[in-house]
Order: structure tokens, then sequence, then C-alpha cells
């Protein structure tokens, strides 16, 4: 293992030769020797750092899920105002994955991450000395929308940990790494939770303000204990053939209806509380009491869902999971014309479960797909190792274009809740489409992977 201060390695004309970093040259972690004589340890390493920034933007990309609950009467904007608010960086922050993945390779995992994290004090910084009384509603839309920059931060942190590990230990480094980046939902829920309880509801700017030393932090410890890895290499021809696939585009249906789920209720959920039970939520703390219990649970449980389709099969995991949302979905649906809260909190609560479980069981199908086919090459006459590559290959772009397409489900979430709202003040309107499209997506998920028929992929 060779770790350089310069890039002379990577070739003349490169775009990176004149820069200087911590780049290594001799990276071979599918050798069991190279991999136990430090390779494991310089992984293990990058993935920590990868974590802590990830995190802190997933949170600096929610932070606006917290904002909204701040914004009072003083403010003067309606609940489909706030519910707006919170649609645009989940907007941003999903068109920025796919140039974020792609930024890995380009730039390197380590300078990217360095950048990545320090892009985050611009909303940060931003928020915590404007957000005041008397503010345009103008600028809150731009301080809204600069903050999707922490949506992209989960595309890159994937692709430059995914480099780093072993096939063998890709699964497991994958999903530590999107546990704890999602975490970051949850997190700056209890931050606005606590800002709240001791603060009070006038400063708004502290909850974003608290994250400026830990997003410094954070780019500091990617500039002193991160690595650049020479071989990265985009391949921006996968991404063109996998995106002529069937198979890129109903998956990217089904990851809006988990993580798209996920996202989006993490960034509506304390203002669909405070729209629909306004006597019980009366005050922001009420409602930020119960707001991070959701993401909370849904992140923690993700890699159950991974664990399932390991051994039941990823599509089966996956029907039945949608089959759950949309009955968790009927049962807020349910709660709302009853107006019961206690059966709304428990419907509500289970979706973010249901989100998180899928999260893990879609992601999982996604290189059986491919695996399927290649494992049909192969009995075609293919050849077993270059099948098994190509396999790999399309399935790490589809994740990438997967990941992008899904984040837009917070969008959908988020519009929904505020077209029901603004046209019918209150969510059912929202909750019956919630209901119907998870009644698409397990159809879907029947009608392509779990149904017999000729073109059937076995073992997804």
């Amino acid at each position: 293992m060779t770790v350089t201060t310069d890039v002379k390695a990577r070739g003349r004309g490169h775009p990176l030769a004149r820069l200087k970093g911590r780049w290594i040259d001799d990276w071979r972690p599918e050798e069991p020797e190279f991999w136990a004589q430090g390779g494991a340890r310089v992984a293990r390493r990058n993935l920590i750092f990868s974590i802590f920034s990830e995190h802190i933007g997933f949170s600096v990309w929610t932070l606006w899920s917290v904002l909204v609950l701040f914004l009072g009467p003083a403010y003067g904007i309606d609940p489909a105002g706030k519910f707006l608010l919170t649609a645009v960086p989940a907007l941003i922050g999903a068109a920025l994955r796919i140039p974020y993945t792609f930024a890995v390779a380009r730039f390197g995992g380590r300078n990217w991450t360095i950048v990545s994290a320090a892009l985050l004090l611009v909303p940060s910084v931003l928020a915590a000395f404007l957000i005041e009384p008397g503010v345009s509603y103008s600028t809150l839309l731009i301080l809204a929308a600069v903050a999707g920059v922490g949506g992209g931060n989960f595309a890159s942190s994937m692709a430059n940990i995914n480099a780093f590990y072993p096939q063998r230990l890709k699964g497991w480094a994958l999903g530590v790494n999107a546990g704890g980046g999602n975490l970051g939902v949850a997190v700056v829920q209890l931050v606005g939770l606590a800002v709240l309880a001791t603060a009070g509801n006038g400063s708004p700017g502290l909850v974003a303000g608290i994250y400026i030393p830990f997003i410094v932090l954070a780019a500091l410890g990617s500039a002193l204990y991160m690595d650049n890895l020479s071989q990265a290499r985009n391949d921006k021809r996968a991404m063109r053939e996998v995106s002529r696939d069937s198979h890129t585009w109903i998956m990217s249906v089904l990851y809006i209806g988990t993580f798209g789920s996920f996202i989006g209720f993490g960034f509506a959920f304390g203002q669909v509380l405070q729209v629909q039970f306004k006597a019980e939520f009366d005050t922001p703390i009420k409602a930020a009491c119960l707001t991070f219990l959701g993401p909370l649970l849904g992140s923690l449980i993700r890699p159950v869902g991974g664990w399932l389709a390991d051994r039941l099969g990823g599509a089966r995991v996956t029907f039945w999971n949608f089959v759950a949302m949309a009955a968790a979905a009927a049962v807020v649906l349910a709660a709302s014309l009853q107006a019961s809260l206690p059966m709304f909190l428990t419907g509500f609560i289970l979706l973010f479960v249901f989100s998180g479980i899928g999260n893990g069981s879609t992601y999982k199908m996604i290189p059986a797909i491919f695996r399927a086919k290649a494992q049909l090459g192969v009995a075609n006459g293919g050849d077993a190792t270059a099948a098994e590559h190509e396999a790999r290959r399309l399935a790490g772009a589809l994740i990438g274009i997967a990941g992008a397409v899904g984040a837009f489900g917070g969008v959908l979430v988020n519009i929904a809740f505020r077209q029901s709202f603004l046209t019918y003040k209150t969510g059912d309107a929202a909750y019956i489409a919630f209901i119907a499209f998870y009644a698409l997506c397990f159809a879907l998920t029947w009608l392509v992977y779990i149904r017999t028929h000729p073109r059937k992929l076995a073992g997804v």
C-alpha cells in the first residue's frame, strides 16, 4: 500500500495531476493478505469519518423539518407555505445525488468529503443569522433550498466507501454507512427539542448554529484522516447502459416508496402533528417531543430489512413490506377521520418502521437482479468471471440512480401534504394517495419479481 502526497501516479494530463493530497495508489481489498496487513484498518478509518460527515449532511438536509416548527404567527406563513419550505430542500438534495456520486472519482473521496462537509456551513450560517420575524418568505425559500446540499452527501459517501471495501464486506459497510447517515434525521429533531426546551421557540437560528462546530470538525477530520483512491473511476457507460434497463425504473419506483417515504415523513411529521391536531400540539415543543421517534426507529431498523431479505428473498420481503405500509397508511387515514391521536401516532410510527425495513430489502434486490441476469448469461455459454464483474458494475450504477430518484419521494410526500391541506384543510387526501402508491408498489413487485412468468429472474 503506497500513500503519496502527490498524484504523479495518476498519469499525465489527469485533471488532478497538479494537486496535492493523501492518495493511495495501490489498493487491493479483495486480497486477504493485503486486507489483513493494513487494508482493513485504512478502510475502517475512512468509514468512520465518512459516516460522521454524512450524518451531519442528513441533519442539515432535514434542518427545515425542525425550523418550520419555530415559524409561529409572527412569520405569517400558513401550513401550505411550510410544506413548501420542506419540499424545496428535498428536491435540491435529490437533484444533487448524481453529480455528487461522480465527484468522488473525479476529485478523490477524501477531497470531496472535505468540500461537501464544508459546503454545509453555507446553509447553517445563513439560517443561524437570517431567520427572524419580518424575514421575507422568498428569503426563507432560498435558505431552505441551500440546505439541500446536505442531501447529496449520502450519494458521495456511499460511492466512496463502496470503493474501499471488498465484495464480501460491502453489504455490511454500506449498511452501517447508510444507517449512520439516516440517524442524522432523528438527531436534528432531538437538537430542535433541546433548543425548544432550553431557549424557547424564539431562537430558530440556534438549531442551525449548533451544527457549525460539528461541520468544521467533519471537514477537519476528513482532511486529517481520510484518503483518496487513485484507482477510483467513474463508469458513465454503466450509467447509460443501466438507464436503458426496465429494472432500473421499476426499482427506482420501489425506492421512492421506501426511502422517499422515510425522508418525506421525516420532513413533514412535525408539521402534520401541529396542523392535524392543533389542540394537542399547540406549542412547537409538544410536537418536537415526538418527531424524532419515527426517524430514529426507521434508521435503526434498516439493517433488519437487509437481514430478512438475505433469508427470505428481497422481493418477498419488499412485497409484504409494501402491504404493511399500505395498511399503516390506512390506519393513519382512519385515525385522521376519527381524530384519534393514539391511533394516528401508531400508524405514522409504523410507516417509519416499514419504510426503514423497505430501504434495506430494496437495496438487497438490486445486486440480486444483476446476479440473476449474469447466471442466465453463464447458462447460455458466457464467461462466469466476466458476467460477475458486469453484474457488480451495473448494480453499482443502478444503486446510484435509484438513490437519486428515490429521494424525490421526499418531495412528493411534502407536495401531497401541501395540496391536501391547501385544498381540503386536512391530510386525508394525502393519506389516500400514499395507500394507492403503496398498492402500486406491491402490485409491481408481485408482477415482476414474484409471480411465475417466462422472464422472471431467479433469486431476487
